[in-house]
Parts: C-alpha cells; sequence; structure tokens
C-alpha cells in the first residue's frame, strides 16, 4: 500500500461516509449515557444505524426520500416483530412473509433494496434483543433515524459539492486507470489476450462510477441549475471526462503487428510511456476534485507529445511507410488525448480565476443534453406484480431468501445455540446473494473476516485494560466498520467484529463467549445461505448468459446502424452517436460482469467459458472500431459515401442480426431499416483523404463480425 492510497481513502466519499456514521450512531448513546437513561439510547443509535444503511450515493432528494422510508418501514416492522414474538408459529410467519416481501424490493431499485435489507435487520434485531415495551421501542428506533436524516442533510447543507467531487474523482481515477491498461499493449513483454480481459473487467468498474456521478450530477438540481462557477465545473469536467474515456476506448490497432515489426525499435515503450503520463496528470486532476485542492499540473504534456513526434520523425528514414503511417495514426491520438486534456485544465483555471470561461461554459452546457443519459427508476408496483413469476431471478431469490431465514429460526427454536443466536438469521440475510458467484464470495469474506476479528478483538480485551482505550478503539474500528463496507467487505467485517465484542464489553458480556458464538452463528449462518445458493431456486448465470450476449450484439447494431446513416447522408447527431456507444459500454460492462460471475461457478454449471470470453474480447473491438469510424465521419462535411464503403457496414448488421437470431430464434427482433433522406445531399463522387484506410477498416469490421458470428455458432451448436 503506498502513501498515495492511503491519501486518496481518507479523502475518499467512503472515510467521510464512515466518520459520519460513527458520529450518528455513537452521539445518541453518549447524550443519554450523560443524563443516566443508557438503556434508552441502544434503540435511538441502532435507528441511526438502519438509517445509514440506506444513505448511499445520490441526489439529495433520493437520499432524502429513501431515509424517509426507511424510518416509516423499520417503525412498523419493529412494531411487528415485536408482537409476533409471543407465538413462535406467528414469528415464523412474519420471518416468511418480511423476508420475501423486503427482498422483492430490489425490482425497484438498489435504493429500495437497501431499504429492505435494513428492514430485514430491525426483524432479526427486535428477535435478539426482546424489548420491553414494543412501541417506546419502535418510537426510539424512528427517532434515531430522524436524527441520521438530520445530520446527513446538514452535512449536504454545509457540503453541497463534497458527494459529488469524491464521485467524480473515483470516476477520473478509473478512467485514469484505463488508460494505463491501454499503454500496456504497447510493451511487447504483456499477453495481449490478458490485457484484452483486463479492459473489459475495467469497463464493470468504469460503468459503474460514470453511472453514479450521472446520478449526483444530472438527477441533482443543485448541479443543473447551479449559478456557480464550481457546479458548472464539475458538470463539465464530467463531460469531458467521459468523452475521453470513449476516445481511448475507441483506439484500437492491430497491437500484434505492430510489435512484430516495431518491437525492436523501442517506439511502442515511447507511446506507452506518453500514455502512461497523460494517465498520471489525469489521476493529479481527479486527486485535485477529490480533496478540494488546486490542481498544478506535474508535467509539460505539450513538450512530451514533441519529443514523441520527433521520435517518430527520425525512424521515418529507416521504416517502411506503411508503418510509419500507423505510427502518425497513433501520435494523431495522442495529441486528441492530450488536448481533451487541456480541455479538462482550462476549466480549472476558469475556477481559479486564472482564465475566466464562464460564457463557453454556459453555451457548451446548452448543447449537453445530459438526461437523455441517465437510467431513470420508476416505482410502479406493476413491477412487483411482473415478478411473480418463477421466470424472475428476483422472484426466486426472494423465496430462497425467505425459506432460508424461516430454516435457520427453526434451527434456533429447536437447538440451544446461545443468547445470540439470531446472529444465525443475520449471517443469512447478509450473505445470502441473487447469484451463487456473490454468495461464495461474500461467504467466503464474512468466516475470514469474523474469524480475524474475532482475533484482534480478543487480543485487545485480553491486553487493553484501560475503559478509555477500549473506547477509542471501538471508536476506530466503526470507522474502519462503515468506511469499508462499500468497498472491501473483509476489511469490514475484521473492523466489525472488534467493533461488536468491545460493545458487548460494556455491557458486561464476557470477551471469549461473545467471540466463540460470533464465530459458531457465523459459520451456521455461512453453510445455511451456501447450501441454499446451490440447492434452492439456484440461479446460473450460464443459463442466462445468452440474454446478455443478445443485448451486446443488439447495441453493436445499433451503433453500426449510425454509422450507415452517416455513410447514406443522413444527419446524425453527437447526442445520438454517444447514445449509442453509452448502450454499447453498458452491454458489454454487463456481459463481462454476468461472465465473471459464470466463471466463479462450479465447473459442472460453467459452459463455453473460452467461447463467451472470445465472444466478449471481439465485440469490445468491434466497437472500438466502430468509435474510430464514427469519430472520422463526425469530423467531416456532411455528405453520401460511396457503396463501396456502405456496404461492409450493412454486411456487418446483417451478420449480426444473424447472430442474435441463433441465440433467441423464437424472439426474432427484425433490422431497423434507414431513414429517409429528405434533403439533398452532396455525394463524394471523388476520392477523398484517408478514403483507402476507412474502407480497410469498414472491411475489418465486417470480418470481425464474421468472427463474432462464428463463435456465437460455437456455442449455441454445443
Amino acid at each position: 500500500m503506498t502513501a498515495s492510497t492511503v491519501k486518496h481513502f481518507f479523502f475518499s466519499e467512503y472515510f467521510a461516509d464512515g466518520a459520519r456514521t460513527t458520529l450518528g450512531i455513537l452521539l445518541p448513546v453518549l447524550l443519554f449515557f450523560q443524563l443516566g437513561e443508557l438503556q434508552m439510547g441502544f434503540p435511538v443509535s441502532i435507528g441511526a444505524l438502519c438509517a445509514s444503511i440506506t444513505d448511499v450515493p445520490g441526489p439529495v432528494a433520493h437520499k432524502r426520500n429513501g431515509i424517509l422510508a426507511c424510518i416509516v418501514i423499520v417503525f412498523a416492522v419493529a412494531a411487528a416483530t415485536g408482537y409476533a414474538q409471543v407465538n413462535m408459529f406467528l414469528m415464523g410467519a412474519a420471518i416468511l412473509l418480511f423476508s420475501f416481501f423486503f427482498s422483492m424490493l430490489t425490482v425497484f431499485s438498489m435504493r429500495a433494496a437497501i431499504v429492505g435489507t435494513a428492514a430485514l435487520l430491525i426483524m432479526v434485531l427486535v428477535m435478539g434483543l426482546h424489548p420491553a415495551n414494543i412501541w417506546l421501542f419502535s418510537g426510539l428506533l424512528a427517532a434515531g433515524g430522524a436524527w441520521y436524516l438530520c445530520l446527513s442533510m446538514l452535512f449536504l447543507r454545509v457540503l453541497p459539492y463534497r458527494p459529488a467531487q469524491h464521485a467524480l474523482g473515483e470516476c477520473i481515477h478509473e478512467v485514469a486507470r484505463t488508460l494505463r491498461l491501454k499503454a500496456a499493449f504497447y510493451n511487447p513483454a504483456t499477453d495481449l489476450d490478458e490485457g484484452y480481459q483486463k479492459i473489459v473487467a475495467q469497463q464493470i468498474v468504469v460503468s459503474e462510477k460514470q453511472d453514479a456521478v450521472r446520478e449526483l450530477l444530472v438527477k441533482s438540481n443543485l448541479m443543473m441549475k447551479s449559478t456557480s462557477v464550481q457546479g458548472r465545473v464539475l458538470l463539465l469536467t464530467f463531460a469531458d471526462v467521459v468523452d475521453l474515456y470513449e476516445q481511448i476506448m475507441a483506439i484500437q490497432y492491430d497491437y500484434a503487428t505492430m510489435r512484430e515489426e516495431l518491437g525492436h525499435t523501442g517506439t511502442l515503450e515511447t507511446i506507452g510511456r506518453m500514455i502512461r503520463y497523460v494517465a498520471d496528470e489525469l489521476t493529479e486532476i481527479g486527486w485535485a476534485i477529490q480533496s478540494n485542492t488546486r490542481y498544478r499540473p506535474r508535467r509539460q504534456l505539450q513538450t512530451d507529445l514533441e519529443q514523441v513526434e520527433h521520435y517518430i520523425h527520425e525512424l521515418s528514414d529507416r521504416t517502411p511507410e506503411v508503418h510509419i503511417l500507423v505510427l502518425q495514426k497513433v501520435f494523431l491520438n495522442l495529441q486528441d488525448l492530450v488536448q481533451r486534456l487541456f480541455s479538462i485544465q482550462n476549466y480549472f483555471k476558469a475556477e481559479t480565476g486564472e482564465k475566466t470561461k464562464a460564457d463557453t461554459m454556459i453555451e457548451k452546457e446548452d448543447e449537453l443534453e445530459f438526461s437523455r443519459f441517465v437510467t431513470h427508476n420508476e416505482y410502479d408496483p406493476k413491477k412487483l406484480k411482473n415478478n411473480f413469476t418463477f421466470q424472475s431471478a428476483i422472484f426466486r431469490h426472494s423465496l430462497r431468501v425467505a425459506l432460508v431465514c424461516l430454516s435457520g429460526y427453526i434451527l434456533t427454536q429447536l437447538f440451544n445455540l446461545g443468547h445470540h443466536s439470531y446472529w444465525i438469521l443475520l449471517t443469512i440475510i447478509v450473505i445470502l446473494k441473487p447469484a451463487f458467484s456473490l454468495t461464495k464470495q461474500r461467504n467466503y469474506e464474512r468466516l475470514v473476516g469474523t474469524i480475524a476479528g474475532a482475533v484482534i478483538g480478543v487480543f485487545i480485551l485480553h491486553f487493553v485494560k484501560d475503559t478509555t482505550a477500549h473506547f477509542i478503539l471501538m471508536t476506530i474500528c466503526m470507522v474502519g466498520t462503515f468506511s469499508f463496507q462499500r468497498i472491501n467487505y473483509i476489511i469490514c467485517v475484521i473492523f466489525m467484529t472488534p467493533f461488536i465484542l468491545i460493545a458487548f464489553s460494556f455491557m458486561g458480556s464476557g470477551d471469549l463467549t461473545i467471540a466463540r458464538e460470533r464465530i459458531v452463528d457465523t459459520v451456521i449462518g455461512s453453510a445455511f445461505a451456501f447450501a441454499a445458493s446451490y440447492l434452492v431456486f439456484p440461479n446460473w448465470e450460464s443459463e442466462k448468459l445468452s440474454q446478455f450476449m443478445r443485448a451486446m450484439l443488439q447495441a453493436n447494431i445499433n451503433y453500426l446502424q449510425k454509422v450507415a446513416e452517416t455513410l447514406a447522408g443522413l444527419k446524425v447527431g453527437t447526442t445520438a452517436y454517444k447514445l449509442a456507444r453509452k448502450d454499447v459500454y453498458v452491454n458489454s460492462a454487463n456481459l463481462s460482469a454476468a461472465f465473471q460471475r459464470m466463471v466463479s461457478e462450479p465447473k459442472k454449471k460453467q459452459r463455453n467459458g473460452e467461447q463467451i470470453h472470445r465472444f466478449l474480447v471481439l465485440n469490445h473491438i468491434l466497437s472500438s472500431n466502430i468509435a474510430s469510424v464514427a469519430s472520422f465521419l463526425q469530423s467531416r462535411d456532411r455528405q453520401v459515401y460511396p457503396q463501396a464503403l456502405s456496404q461492409p457496414v450493412h454486411n456487418s448488421i446483417a451478420i449480426l442480426h444473424e447472430g442474435m437470431q441463433q441465440l433467441s430464434p423464437e424472439t426474432d427482433t427484425p433490422a431497423q431499416p434507414l431513414q429517409e433522406i429528405t434533403e439533398t445531399v452532396a455525394a463524394a463522387d471523388t476520392p477523398f483523404e484517408n478514403e483507402a484506410l476507412l474502407r480497410d477498416q469498414l472491411h475489418f469490421m465486417q470480418k470481425l463480425s464474421q468472427d463474432i458470428h462464428k463463435t456465437t455458432l460455437e456455442i449455441t451448436n454445443q
């Protein structure tokens, strides 16, 4: 772990959220302790904890509504659970009903799913705590939730731009990492296939980070209607970062040939080093945004770029012209990357007053149709109704959670497993996920984290006797728990276990007894969850991959359709291209994530792993080439291009469409016809600059489409 990584963490939103959550939970307990009513402080803190679970990144209105919904639901579930406890059969029915219903909330959104998790958490805690006055207890829970809501809204009022700065900084760091992965292709020693695998996997991360920023910037009235330079800088920086990322993904060459022909010259290493310089500068911008500090360039990129140009010029005397043309194309792409970086740098000059660009920024802001790039969640009850079928993975998962929680409860009633046997249910709820691979991963992290954390906790309680030191260490563990809960679950659990053991020690419970119960209950709950994910309505990724593959092909067809329309002389706006490109990246990330989940499943459940990986890589190369062609066509005046150029695109569309039929012949979707040209557009009667290169690239795209179709046939015929 480097110093920059540590610095990055302490200025991240994760640490800020962890500190805020710790403050929200600790203050009520400390306040009621001073008032001599410690027992009343615990439910208030638990209510704050439940509210904090739903306080995930997003627009202020979504945060507020999510926490309010959590407060109401937690109050109702706590009261209902308290009354259901009078009878074992009634409690079993409540567990079955609540576990199923609140797991079904996943159909609406991730925030709704988290509210459901908070409801199940309070159900289990009420079962374990047995409050004497259930209405008072439920009211204190609601009060704790309201207290946390006020705290969260206060932070957002005082620091309105911090969540967006954190999210944008994280996004820029991941784009810079993508750039470094691209730089590795110019290193003859790296494996190309492994490089493509890393790039495709990185798409998942970048897609998630971009969606998080869009949620904060585009859905937030504060950002979209902001009159401050800071708000517009964030908005426009994100727009340029997205463009930069899309340009990075559009850069695609025959790296194997380049290595073979130019590997001995040292040129590729020089280019790779230049790309890393750009990535380093991008990282500095991300860090400046995230830490809310002034951005200072580390390198003179223009000078570095001139050195690369000089190197290529010197090489031209002793290298075949065809290879020099490729290097010149690479250099032009480097120039574009650097220019985009300079554009982002200019926004920060505007922010610091070195150069005022307010008029330009407002003009550009009006041109950007941000809202079309955001996914809008609809809380329509029909969604719930439509998912009441065994064809729905969420329905099967909800039924699985309900049955396993009921089984866990029956076990605790049949056997004396200690005073804290409700931890078994808690473990099941936390570990059991819709996909087998996610349950498997969470199972491992929970077990290892609990055992390691228990050892640390017992060590602290045995060797550190000072109660003040205990409180300080517990606070540190709380911050660690809530800081890592969204980024590294195993570290989160390692911090969580000592925090729980120290907290119980303040209430007079023995450290070894609690630690032993914690480990035993975690093992039992983990065993239940893992067995259920394999045996109870299992959800295997191999059964759904064809849907993701079909969506991937459809996205590339739509992208090719825009190119075909441009070649036919139709007017295709920049936004239309960007929307098609975003659809490609999202579907590529979805397919890659599903593939990664499949390879974590049992071997006998995996199918066509090698072919699907090849399908992923080929589609990635195809979409990169489409982006490159689209960029070239957009840079030229509108015209009708020769049939020799448009035919390969139409062929590619037809080939990919045939692949879609192979994947799902019963749901055939006809290819969309080209729009009619409603105005006179000049035809390209004479050859134009780079026509031969464009023709070669279009034919290469057709060959890629044929390779994709061939791979699709291999998958469907097995």
